[in-house]
């Protein structure tokens, strides 16, 4: 509309100079060619917007926000109207006290647990617009749409829940359930303003430091039980391990001594004395005693 404009300044001004002075006429007849020329291109440049990848243009004509969006791409539209863009990707909203996570300030949100003590929470949602919502939103909420809704309902909300739990639980073992049931509630609120809630992530859940140390004490107790509890099992199963290997050797020494005869031990006698008379490299001379016990000679 700009080329319009000055068109339109060219085409008025070279008038009035041409009807001011006719020596000048040729002036006015090629500013009227020009200042033609300019609307004309002014007109078919405004007559087309290029909507970017991950964006939608919401129309305007006199302050009245029309149906329909502009989708990605090149599109005609009426030269009088006005295009707000909306970004319709996935976005991040973190509410942190963490310093190099937050824009300003401690962001985090303070809550108080159901036994009284004072929670602070760290949180990251992923959301985004629901593309054909935008000009209700254009409308109902404006641009700024986060902060009228993504951050005041989210940190109440958080605030609500908060309350069932104490904050030891809302520590360790209910933390799921809280983030589950959070993430439902603003689900259907998101939905009902155009919103579409994607991820909640609860980053961090910062305690009471009395009730860290009573914590860390409680955890350090649990892991020296078990820890003496190991042992316990460990010599037990050692004990266990003698018992059986002494009845081994109970049970053997009983049965070789049941077993164990003269002939026997005679036997064993002459089978140890013919290996070592056998032996390539040693001369071994063995005397017996007693009638049952051979003179053996080896080489």
């Amino acid at each position: 509309m700009f080329l319009s404009l000055i068109g339109l300044l060219i085409l008025a001004v070279t008038s009035t100079i041409a009807k001011a002075n006719p020596n000048l006429s040729s002036i006015g007849k090629t500013g009227r060619y020009v200042g033609i020329g300019l609307v004309l291109l002014g007109l078919s440049t405004a007559c087309f917007i290029q909507i970017q990848p991950g964006e939608v243009g919401v129309k305007t004509l006199f302050g009245k926000v029309q149906p329909g969006v502009l989708t990605e791409g090149l599109n005609v539209i009426n030269p009088a109207m006005e295009i707000t863009r909306f970004d319709v990707r996935t976005q991040n909203y973190t509410m942190s006290g963490m310093q190099d996570e937050r824009a300003s300030g401690d962001d985090a949100i303070h809550v108080l647990s159901a036994d009284g003590l004072e929670v602070v929470i760290d949180m990251t949602i992923l959301y985004r617009m629901t593309g054909d919502k935008a000009p209700e939103i254009l409308r109902t909420l404006g641009k700024g749409y986060r902060d009228v809704i993504v951050r005041p309902l989210t940190r109440t909300k958080i605030r609500d829940f908060a309350a069932y739990y104490d904050a030891v639980s809302l520590y360790s073992t209910k933390r799921d359930e809280f983030q589950q049931r959070l993430f439902k509630s603003l689900d259907d609120e998101f939905r009902k303003s155009g919103l579409i809630l994607e991820q909640m992530l609860v980053r961090n859940i910062n305690l009471p430091e009395s009730v860290k140390q009573t914590i860390e004490s409680k955890i350090n107790a649990e892991q020296d039980a078990q820890k003496m509890k190991f042992v316990l099992e460990k010599e037990r199963q050692e004990a266990d391990r003698k018992r059986v290997e002494a009845q081994g050797i109970a049970d053997y020494q009983r049965i070789i001594t049941s077993t164990l005869t003269d002939r026997l031990l005679q036997y064993e006698q002459i089978k140890a004395q013919k290996e070592l008379a056998l032996s390539a490299n040693s001369k071994v001379v063995i005397m017996g005693s007693g009638k049952s016990a051979p003179i053996l000679i080896g080489q």
